[in-house]
C-alpha cells in the first residue's frame, strides 16, 4: 500500500515537472514569433491566381449590397428592378438647361449632394478595378458598372464647362420640411454651382478622381465614353488646382450637411487617380512635389471617408510602389515611400495586435470613429487593409512592419473579415446592419421611399404619418448599408433615428468594395490598363 502510494506521488511530481516544461516552451515560442512576425517565417506566400471558391456569404451579401444603388436612383428609370420606385427628378436640372435628371440621391432624402456622390463614384470605380473579375465570378459586375454610369452620366452632365460644376439639387432646408417618395416630388429644385468667382477645389477634384477612375473602367468596353471621361476628368483638376478654395467657405449653406475641412487631400487623391489614367508624369509631380510636401501629411494615418481621401491616395499611390518601383524609383521613388510608409502606418493601425494598434474599437473588435454613420469607417478601413493585403500577396511582400512585430497579408485580411462579419451580423446585437441580408436587420430604416407605400400619394407635409408610423418599413430598402451601433455596441432601430438608421451611398460603396474582396480567395493584383 505504501509502495503504490510513493508511485503515485512520482507519478505526480513528473506531471508537474512536464506542465513546467510545456508552458516554458509554449512562452519562448511565443516570443519568438512576436519577436519575428506572426507567420514565423520571412518567406511570402504563393501568388494569387485567378478567382477560386465562392464563399456564398459574401457572395450574398454582395448581391444585396449592389441592389441599393437601384433605389438610390433618380430619373428615367430603364429596366427598373425596384417595384416600389418609379420615375423621378425629370426636370432637374432644366432651368439651366441641363439634363441633371440622372445620379443618385444622397441617403434618406432627395437631395442630389455632388461632394458624396463624387466620392461613390470614385470607390466604386476603385473596387471594380481592383475586383472585377471577383465581381464577374459572382455574376455581378455588370450591375456595379451600371450604377456607375449611372452616377458619371450625371456628372458629364453637372459639367457644362471647363471652370463651372454644378454640385449639387435641390434644397436641403426645404426637402428637409417634406416626407415624401420621390416620384410625388413638387417642391422646387434649385442647384448650386461653383465656378472661377466661387470655386471649390475639393468637390472639383473629388469629380475629377470620379472620372478619372471611372474612364479606366470603361476603356476595354467603350473607348468613347472613356475619352470623354477622362476629358472631364482633366479640364476639373485644372479647374480645382488653378482655383484653390472650399466649396463649404465659397457656399457657406453646405456647410450643414457635407462641409469640407479640405481641398489638398482631393487635389492629392485626383491627381493620382489621373496618373493611373493617363501615365503623364505631370500628375506624378504633382503628388510628389511641394503638393505632397503641403498636403500629404506624411507620416500621420488618418481615416478614409467622403472627407478625407489621403489614407485612399497612400495605398492607391503605393500600388506604384509595389508594382512599377523600377520604372519610377530615380525620379519619383523617396515621394512615394513617403506614401508607402504611411500607408503602412494606416495599416499597422488598424491591425489588433500590433503595437501601434488604435484603441478606437468598441469591445467586440469594430473600428468605432464616428458615433453619426458608425459604419463608414469601419467598412473604409477594411476595404483599404484587403486591397493592401492583395498588393502584398502579388508583389511578393512576405512581411508588413510595425514597430517592434510584423504582420502578413493574411493578418490583414482577417482584420477586414472580421469588419465584414460584425456588419453581417457576428455583433452582441445579432443583428445584420445590411438591410436584406440574414434573419434579423433594421426595419424602420430611416428612408422616405422605403417607409411610405408605392401605392399612396401624399404631398410634402402629409407624409409625416409614416415617418412617425410605429409599423416596419412597408418597403425594404435592400443592400441599405445604415449608419450603425453606438459605441456601446447598442442600436436602436427607430425611424426617426436618422443617426443610426440612414443610409447612405457612399456606405454602400465601401460595403461593395470590401465584400468584392472576400467573396473568393485572394485575387491577383491586374494592371488597370
Amino acid at each position: 500500500m505504501g509502495e503504490k502510494s510513493k508511485s503515485k506521488g512520482g507519478c505526480w511530481g513528473w506531471c508537474i515537472a512536464l506542465v513546467i516544461v510545456a508552458i516554458v516552451v509554449v512562452a519562448v515560442v511565443l516570443t519568438v514569433k512576436k519577436k519575428f512576425g506572426h507567420s514565423g517565417s520571412d518567406k511570402a506566400a504563393p501568388v494569387p491566381g485567378p478567382p477560386g471558391a465562392v464563399d456564398q456569404k459574401y457572395a450574398t451579401a454582395l448581391k444585396t449590397s449592389l441592389q441599393f444603388f437601384d433605389i438610390q436612383k433618380s430619373g428615367k428609370l430603364v429596366n427598373n428592378k425596384i417595384p416600389w420606385r418609379g420615375d423621378s427628378g425629370l426636370k432637374d436640372g432644366s432651368q439651366a438647361e441641363l439634363d441633371l435628371s440622372k445620379g443618385m440621391f444622397d441617403a434618406g432624402d432627395h437631395i442630389k449632394f455632388g461632394f458624396p456622390m463624387a466620392f461613390t463614384a470614385t470607390v466604386l470605380s476603385w473596387a471594380i478595378l481592383e475586383y472585377g473579375d471577383q465581381m464577374d465570378h459572382v455574376g455581378q459586375l455588370d450591375s456595379a458598372q451600371e450604377s456607375l454610369k449611372w452616377i458619371t452620366d450625371y456628372l458629364i452632365h453637372a459639367h457644362p464647362s471647363a471652370n463651372v460644376l454644378y454640385i449639387q439639387v435641390g434644397d436641403p432646408v426645404a426637402d428637409h420640411k417634406c416626407w415624401e417618395r420621390p416620384e410625388d416630388m413638387t417642391e422646387a429644385r434649385p442647384l448650386i454651382q461653383v465656378n472661377a468667382s466661387y470655386p471649390g477645389s475639393d468637390v472639383a477634384a473629388e469629380t475629377a478622381a470620379a472620372m478619372a477612375s471611372a474612364s479606366l473602367v470603361f476603356k476595354k468596353t467603350d473607348s468613347t465614353y472613356s475619352s470623354t471621361l477622362l476629358k472631364h476628368a482633366k479640364q476639373l483638376f485644372t479647374f480645382a488646382d488653378n482655383n484653390r478654395g472650399y466649396y463649404s467657405k465659397s457656399i457657406p449653406e453646405v456647410q450643414t450637411y457635407y462641409n469640407s475641412t479640405g481641398y489638398g487631400d482631393e487635389l492629392l487623391w485626383a491627381a493620382s487617380w489621373l496618373y493611373h489614367a493617363t501615365a503623364d508624369d505631370s500628375y506624378l509631380q504633382f503628388v510628389t512635389g511641394q503638393a505632397g510636401e503641403d498636403y500629404a501629411d506624411w507620416g500621420s494615418p488618418t481615416w478614409f471617408s467622403w472627407d478625407n481621401k489621403l489614407a485612399g491616395t497612400q495605398v492607391l499611390l503605393a500600388r506604384l510602389s509595389f508594382f512599377k518601383a523600377k520604372d519610377i524609383s530615380n525620379s519619383y521613388g523617396s515621394g512615394l515611400q513617403s506614401y508607402r510608409k504611411t500607408a503602412e502606418a494606416v495599416m499597422c493601425g488598424l491591425l489588433p495586435e500590433s503595437p501601434t494598434a488604435t484603441k478606437n474599437r468598441t469591445d467586440d473588435g469594430l473600428i468605432w470613429v464616428s458615433e453619426w454613420n458608425s459604419l463608414q469607417h469601419p467598412v473604409a478601413s477594411a476595404f483599404l487593409a484587403v486591397v493592401y493585403s492583395d498588393y502584398m500577396l502579388t508583389s511578393q511582400t512576405p512581411k508588413l512592419k510595425c514597430d517592434s512585430d510584423s504582420f502578413t497579408p493574411s493578418d490583414l485580411r482577417d482584420f477586414a473579415k472580421s469588419q465584414a462579419d460584425y456588419v453581417l451580423g457576428k455583433n452582441p446585437m445579432h443583428m445584420s446592419f445590411l438591410v436584406g441580408y440574414g434573419d434579423k436587420f433594421p426595419q424602420f430604416v430611416h428612408h422616405r421611399g422605403a417607409s411610405i407605400p408605392s401605392n399612396t400619394k401624399t404631398g410634402c407635409k402629409d407624409g409625416f404619418k409614416w415617418l412617425e408610423s410605429s409599423d416596419p418599413n412597408p418597403n425594404v430598402a435592400t443592400g441599405a448599408l445604415v449608419g450603425g451601433p453606438f459605441m456601446n455596441e447598442t442600436f436602436i432601430d427607430a425611424r426617426n433615428n436618422s443617426m443610426q438608421t440612414e443610409p447612405s451611398t457612399y456606405n454602400s460603396a465601401v460595403i461593395v468594395g470590401l465584400l468584392s474582396s472576400l467573396v473568393t480567395t485572394s485575387s491577383i493584383v491586374q494592371s488597370f490598363t
